[in-house]
């Protein structure tokens, strides 16, 4: 399973974009409200019922977590407990590890970016822990996925549909959603 974690404070384009294109795209993606609430207030107060909180969150196999950015979302995201066990499930089983803007520093305090190259919102490199900053707004390296903000949210998007369902699909969606 797909999961993508909102907490209060998250940047609502680096979330809602993504988990729009990756279902689009066909795949099942389950939002998880931070926080125990499953109601969330974005940064720029719109607020999104997430599809649970996450006291309910059990998997032990990710395939896939993602991590909206935007403040103070990223730094709720960090202190999270449910979050690190969702990363750690995932890096340790084989998952992916997504995220854009502040919250690759999620990653990177964690060790998972060490060797990797990654990209964050400027500001926040120092948080990316081993990891070579990239020259590009979009980077895929091994099973992390980094983006730079909310401008690339639809790039980012779609790398999440190519890495999962392969280029052609995510080709297909980019031409029907006209982001060529």
């Amino acid at each position: 399973m797909i999961y993508l974690f909102l907490a209060n404070g998250f940047e609502e384009i680096e979330a809602l974009c993504p988990l729009d294109l990756l279902r689009r795209g066909g795949l099942a993606v389950t939002t998880v409200g931070v926080g125990g609430a499953d109601m969330i207030v974005g940064a720029h107060g719109i607020a999104v019922q997430a599809d649970m909180p996450d006291t309910m969150y059990r998997d032990a196999k990710p395939e896939m977590v993602i991590l909206p950015g935007g403040m103070p979302g990223s730094k709720n995201l960090d202190t999270s407990r449910v979050v690190d066990s969702a990363l750690r499930a995932a890096a340790s089983n084989g998952g992916y590890l997504a995220a854009i803007c502040a919250a690759p520093m999620v990653l990177g305090k964690r060790g998972y970016l060490r060797g990797k190259r990654a990209i964050c919102f400027p500001g926040f490199e120092e948080y990316l822990d081993g990891a070579t900053l990239a020259d590009t707004r979009v980077v895929t390296d091994g099973k992390v996925i980094t983006a730079a903000g909310m401008g690339v949210a639809l790039e980012f998007g779609l790398a999440l549909v190519a890495i999962l369902k392969g280029q052609d699909a995510a080709d297909e969606l980019r031409r029907a959603v006209l982001a060529d």
